[in-house]
């Protein structure tokens, strides 16, 4: 597949990263002759200089064969007109990044009448995820909803964790709780766990479970969500709005610190149900004036680290129960989760999922990938793959149980979807034509088609 992409901030950059693995055919595209001599150096693609924009650096790149070109520039307008300038000499996909909130809120005027096939926001994306993270502890990450009914979670096992020293194939008996393990990172090592595999203190479980039944899930597990009354939000960014309007339909009591004094008269009058505060000072300071010991749970969402970090430690030795941060720098993450502050959320990491997941969709159809949707789990180490078993599936009606039903290292099924139901996997169960399966494996495995999923 020929992919091309334009904008190499630090989403272009890992994406052209994680598409690189794949053997795709790409051509990256950015108006600094340095950047794309680093790019071009350090994977194997093809570099163009020139405004993405432009029809004739478009066609330079290849834009009238593509089978997908991405727009990630940090302006809008530049993105939303690559994928009309490509539409128009003949990619076939188009997706672009847009920040600003009126260019969001019209996603789908800009999908149906620009031609553009996905319109995806980051600053909805990591405001979206650090609203559903808001009292869950540091032990546990939402990795979202796959599909409408599996929701999937990491969760890190504590020793004092009822998990410890069982293994799989009793944990749903012993614990009264229907979800499955699909992945284990112990030591940064991956595992795609069968029934016999005990778990131990401070691995990293990737649980599958249906949406509905995941609270109870994590109560039978030990694991317990802070109602979280009262938020505390710390950066007054358009993430930050969306968040607000978020938290307000949930009748959270909200105060928002920004340290800009207009954007703070702008807030005020926008959601006067919201304390907003204008921060000045030291930050320590400003966090004590709002009553930060009070807070069941702080968000701190600037677009500065550092200034996020410091508020979330602040936060966490003042006992807030939660607490969410937005970290971009990869040593920046591993420093807060030396201190237990695990529930860090990266805009980049968000949109590269998403992303990926678009480019894979895009292949749909072709004879060899029949994918129909993609994430990933595990530290971007194992993939959750969803399939149709159509006539071509190569073992219908065949109990899981069966010897000839055997999977390949690191593969499992998480669950089959049969009309409105969701099934967890035991030995009895079985696919048929027409179900819906949901596979993890280790990204190495480069599942493609249901039938590779088997030894």
């Amino acid at each position: 597949m020929k992919i091309v992409i334009i904008g190499t901030g630090r989403t272009g950059c890992s994406l052209i990263k994680a598409l690189s693995e794949r053997n795709y055919d790409i051509t990256v595209v950015d108006k600094s002759r340095k950047v794309i001599d680093e790019v071009t150096d350090n994977y194997n693609v093809s570099g163009i200089v020139g405004s993405g924009a432009s029809k004739q650096t478009l066609l330079k790149a290849g834009a009238n064969t593509a089978d997908v070109l991405i727009a990630l520039t940090p302006v809008d307008e530049v993105n939303i007109l690559s994928c009309m300038q490509a539409k128009s000499v003949g990619a076939l996909k188009t997706a672009a990044s847009v920040f600003q909130s009126d260019f969001a809120a019209e996603r789908r005027e800009l999908e149906t009448e620009m031609g553009i096939d996905y319109v995806y926001n980051p600053k909805y994306d990591i405001a979206e995820e650090a609203a559903n993270s808001i009292g869950l502890p540091g032990s546990v990450r939402p990795e979202g909803l796959f599909g409408d009914q599996l929701q999937m979670l990491t969760v890190t096992v504590n020793p004092d964790s009822p998990l410890v020293g069982k293994k799989l194939m009793s944990i749903s008996k012993d614990l009264n709780s229907s979800f499955l393990v699909c992945t284990v990172l112990r030591n940064g090592k991956l595992t795609v766990p069968d029934g016999n595999f005990e778990i131990a203190s401070g691995d990293s479980l990737g649980l599958a479970a249906n949406r509905e039944n995941m609270l109870n899930v994590l109560k039978n597990i030990g694991i317990t969500r802070n109602p979280a009354g009262k938020i505390m939000l710390v950066g007054g960014g358009v993430a930050a709005e969306y968040m607000v309007e978020m938290l307000l339909k949930r009748r959270k009591n909200i105060t928002l610190i920004d340290f800009n004094m207009e954007r703070c008269r702008l807030l005020m009058e926008k959601y006067p149900a919201v304390n907003v505060s204008y921060g000045t000072g030291e930050l320590t300071e400003v966090l004590e004036e709002e009553h930060i010991a009070d807070m069941d749970a702080l968000v701190s969402i600037t677009d500065n680290d550092e200034k996020n970090m410091v508020t979330s430690m602040y936060a966490w030795a003042r006992n807030v129960p939660s607490i969410i941060t937005r970290i971009e720098s990869q040593d920046h993450l591993k420093l807060l989760h030396k201190v237990n502050l695990d529930i860090t959320l990266s805009p980049s990491e968000i949109s590269v999922d998403k992303l990926l997941r678009f480019c894979l969709n895009c292949e749909v159809g072709a004879a060899r990938n029949e994918i129909e949707k993609y994430c990933t789990v595990a530290d971007n180490k194992a993939e959750v793959l969803q399939f149709t078993a159509g006539d071509n599936y190569a073992k219908p009606g065949m109990p899981f149980k069966d010897p000839g039903f055997k999977l390949r290292k690191n593969v499992i099924i998480a669950s089959v979807v049969r009309g409105d139901e969701l099934i967890t996997p035991n030995g009895n169960c079985v696919i048929n034509k027409g179900d819906r399966v949901i596979v993890v494996s280790e990204k190495k495995n480069r599942i493609e088609r249901l039938n590779d999923i088997f030894a």
